[in-house]
């Protein structure tokens, strides 16, 4: 159990290193937004989710309702309910409700990656040491950025403040590329984001984020659906 945990540490330091890099830039955009260092730490530590933390302050920044968060926060995070139920599936038979409960916080893109390759069973002390290391490094950079955001004078913070963005940008270019869906539906979601911006000017950033990614995805799905399986024949 105890080469379990240790395993899990040592599979999650590519996972630590590049949160901290990414989160760095998320610390320094979260006090350019007005939060405080202590505000933008509290958030890392309380939400792993990079692109879901960026929409957050951005609706805060923009002074949006708590049931405009509530909305993109579910649409941007959505995923995380079906990785977690896929990595069920690979959970050995000592994850009881208490394990599944405290792992399901640390369920990232990177971490199921790393999770649902592993060819045995998934234990509670693996998944413990791939989250806290992934966590720490996500918290740690949060912290730094947001502190080096008060010092580093703002031609530098600015240019740190597109970290993020590129990992966006690495995120969706992978994935366009192997599927046209999600090509059309990256495209759709910028042209109507950009007709929004222009065409209604008092629409927050908020809810431009849940009308772009609903009616973006609702057409992917229909102009590419997923056929179903064919059923194998006895």
């Amino acid at each position: 159990m105890r080469l379990g945990f240790r395993r899990g540490l040592i599979h999650g330091i590519p996972i630590a290193l590049g949160y901290f890099s990414v989160s760095f830039g998320f610390g320094i955009m979260a006090v350019r937004a007005g939060l405080t260092v202590m505000e933008a730490v509290c958030i890392s530590m309380t939400n792993l989710t990079s692109a879901g933390q960026a929409a957050g302050v951005s609706v805060i920044a923009a002074s949006g309702t708590y049931i405009e968060m509530a909305v993109t926060q579910f649409i941007i995070n959505i995923r995380y309910s079906l990785m977690g139920l896929s990595l069920s599936q690979k959970l050995d038979s000592s994850f009881n409700t208490a394990h599944r409960l405290v792992v399901s916080f640390g369920i990232t893109d990177e971490i199921f990656a790393v999770s649902s390759a592993q060819p045995s069973k998934l234990t509670p002390r693996y998944m413990y040491g791939l989250i806290l290391i992934s966590f720490i490094g996500w918290s740690s950079g949060t912290l730094l950025g947001a502190a080096a955001g008060n010092i580093l004078p703002s031609i530098i913070t600015d240019a740190m403040g597109i970290v993020l963005y590129g990992m966006f940008l690495a995120i969706i270019i992978p994935a366009a590329k192997k599927s046209r869906s999600v090509l059309l539906a990256i495209v759709i979601a910028a042209l109507i984001s950009t007709v929004l911006y222009y065409a209604v000017p008092r629409l927050s950033s908020g809810f431009a984020v849940i009308i772009s990614s609903v009616i973006s995805a609702f057409i992917a799905a229909i102009l590419f659906p997923v056929p179903e399986e064919e059923e194998k024949k006895e």
